[in-house]
Formats: C-alpha cells, sequence, structure tokens
C-alpha cells in the first residue's frame, strides 16, 4: 500500500496524464507545491514500488497499478468533496478538509460515504431536507 505522500504524487500524475496525457516532474512539482527534487526522489521510489515506469529526461507512464490505484484515489477525493457539499461545508473550506481527511479514512469508510453520497443524489429533496434541518440547529 502506498504511503499518504505517495498517494498524493499517483493522484496527482493520474491527474495530469488525464488531462494533459503527459506528466513531467516540472508539472508535478507545480501542482503539488513541491521542489522538482523532490518529485524526482519520488516518482523513482514509485517506479521501484511498480505504480510507474520512469525514464530520466523521457517521462514516465503509470503502470496498471497505478492507473488502478490513481483512479481509485481521484474518485475518493471528488466523493468527499461531494460529501462535504452535501452537508453543508463552506466551499472555500472543502479542497482543504478534503487533503486533511482523506488519507486518515479507511475504504470501508469511503464506501459507506459513497453510499450515503448516492443516497442523497438520488432524491434532490433529502438534500433539501437535511439543510432545513441545519437551518433549524442554527448552523
Amino acid at each position: 500500500m502506498p504511503t499518504p505522500s505517495m498517494e498524493d504524487y499517483i493522484e496527482q500524475i493520474y491527474l495530469l496524464i488525464e488531462e494533459k496525457g503527459y506528466a513531467r516532474v516540472s508539472d508535478i512539482a507545480e501542482a503539488l507545491s513541491v521542489h522538482p527534487s523532490s518529485v524526482t526522489k519520488m516518482v523513482q521510489k514509485l517506479d521501484k514500488d511498480e505504480y510507474l515506469i520512469y525514464e530520466k529526461y523521457r517521462g514516465l507512464v503509470l503502470t496498471a497499478k497505478g492507473k488502478k490505484i490513481g483512479k481509485r484515489l481521484v474518485y475518493r477525493h471528488e466523493l468527499l468533496e461531494q460529501f462535504m457539499r452535501i452537508i453543508g461545508v463552506e466551499e472555500s473550506t472543502i479542497y482543504g478538509d478534503v487533503e486533511g481527511i482523506e488519507h486518515h479514512l479507511s475504504w470501508d469508510a469511503i464506501d459507506r460515504i459513497g453510499d450515503l453520497v448516492q443516497y442523497f443524489e438520488e432524491d434532490a429533496s433529502r438534500v433539501e431536507t437535511l439543510r432545513n434541518i441545519q437551518k433549524t440547529n442554527g448552523e
């Protein structure tokens, strides 16, 4: 299992490849606000652990294992953002909140949150009911 730091890199690499078709060390460094040398070290570790294939000066490619994990990490992040919106968290704090909790939840908890998000999305009146309860409770 990747560490939280490895997960951040895999997720970002996956997003960059989905968006641009490639992920360069400089792009990853910019997206994660880290030095390129830090990215190079992590990319070498991810290569060693078979999440990606890295060739110096040529770029990198996610392996099947890396793509699978990357897709799952992006899903987790997006799901938690949806959940935060449903429960009424301020939009300006959602990204930071998700970054703060996403590595600390089990996949079982993520699955249960997914069930809850699905429940609310199946019927928009359920979200409205939740909002009314929050207003009644002074939130």
